[in-house]
């Protein structure tokens, strides 16, 4: 029960399989890092010490979090930290941070604020809800929108994708084209991320777009008008 008052554990899969980018050199104890490998296999790529139960470290490898104490007794895996203060999901906010955020288009939208609300997009270009829901975030207030490009529905919509990708104003010919209509120009040869985009997104369990990440990973699939989207992020 003592534990229990301290944080609740919850089943939460969601982002199950996201090969995101850790820092490497994030090893908060080396012997454990060892012991990891050696049991399980993984090679951490991110390990640190979070302020629960008296010394439970956070372990980033094999593109999954989990958790463990300092000699590797026991490991939570496919679970969910959650604070019993503020009730806030540790590990949603931990895996949201590892995201590859500059694989994605990102909109700060200040309107009387900062943009210190984040929101985690995936859309097709030639998806109609898509455009719906762009239309919808422009007029957010107080919020950073990150956009991963996931060329689902066509060859076109690769093509539209890297075209887009490749502006010299990504932010700028997404809006053209989602917003106004305007084809993207250009020859889309550039190096992009779109392949990892796809993986990321599977990975995820996106299978479908549009698609929208909360901050407190919730997944929410299909297109989600602006007000229900202010009451979620609540």
């Amino acid at each position: 029960m003592k534990y229990a008052m301290k944080l609740w554990l919850v089943s939460c899969c969601l982002f199950s399989g996201v090969q995101a980018q850790a820092n490497a050199q994030e090893i908060a104890s080396p012997a454990l890092a060892g012991i990891v490998e050696k049991q399980m296999g993984l090679k951490p790529q991110r390990i640190i010490k979070t302020p629960y139960l008296g010394g439970l470290y956070e372990v980033y490898a094999g593109g999954e979090l989990f958790y463990t104490d300092e000699k590797g007794s026991a490991f939570l895996v496919g679970g969910s930290l959650i604070d019993g203060k503020t009730m806030r999901n540790i590990t949603a906010e931990q895996k949201l941070a590892l995201l590859p955020l500059q694989d994605a288009i990102k909109r700060v939208n200040g309107n009387g604020g900062n943009g210190k609300r984040t929101l985690i997009t995936f859309e097709d270009p030639n998806c109609g809800y898509c455009k719906k829901l762009t239309r919808e975030l422009v007029s957010m207030k107080d919020a950073t929108v990150y956009t991963f490009l996931v060329p689902m529905l066509s060859d076109d919509s690769l093509v539209k994708s890297k075209k887009i990708w490749c502006a010299p104003d990504r932010l700028k010919a997404f809006d053209d084209w989602m917003i106004q209509g305007k084809v993207p120009s250009g020859s889309g040869e550039c190096a992009n991320p779109l392949e990892r985009n796809s993986q990321l997104a599977r990975g995820m369990g996106v299978s479908g777009t549009p698609a929208i990440v909360f901050p407190n990973g919730r997944l929410a699939p299909g297109y989600i008008p602006l007000d229900k989207i202010e009451k979620m992020l609540k």
